[in-house]
């Protein structure tokens, strides 16, 4: 899929968040959890200016796809990366993920975390990041672990050509 990468504009917070909820439902999700990650998925004005957030827009100038990055120094974390589900499988996550990694370098990153959905797990290996832990949570009294992913930028990034 063709896609321009960005920056978000406060405006885009709404479809942002639409985005966000959408890509959560995909994976089946009970509704009750949704609710409860809503906060985490709402997506607001406020957020967009102070953070590192980029929209994907393909060439009918639709929003598909954003991530964002939160941090400083060394260390960023991808605190969002989110696909619509009708672009999933079609190179918008891994365009989006190149871009995290070089904007991330260009702000002095050598290393990003990422509380990864198990489901996106295998994708955040195929573009290089390597699990380093778990963090768990209780939703409705369910244990809910997350892989805690690490990439490092530096030298190996640059030579498989993945940004």
């Amino acid at each position: 899929m063709e896609i321009n990468i960005e920056r978000a504009r406060p405006e885009q917070a709404v479809r942002l968040t639409q985005i966000a909820s959408a890509a959560k439902s995909y994976w089946g999700y009970p509704a009750a959890w949704i609710d409860l990650w809503h906060n985490q998925l709402n997506i607001t004005a406020q957020y967009i200016a102070a953070q590192e957030v980029y929209v994907a827009v393909n060439r009918d100038d639709v929003l598909v796809g954003f991530y964002a990055l939160e941090g400083a120094g060394d260390v960023y974390q991808l605190a969002h990366m989110w696909v619509e589900p009708h672009s999933l499988r079609t190179g918008v996550g891994r365009r989006m993920f190149r871009h995290a990694l070089g904007r991330a370098a260009e702000l002095g990153a050598k290393r990003i975390e990422i509380e990864s959905d198990p489901h996106a797990e295998g994708f955040y290996h195929a573009m290089g990041a390597e699990t380093v832990g778990e963090v768990t949570y209780q939703l409705h009294g369910v244990p809910r672990c997350l892989p805690l992913l690490v990439y490092t930028i530096g030298m190996r990034a640059e030579r498989s050509g993945i940004w």
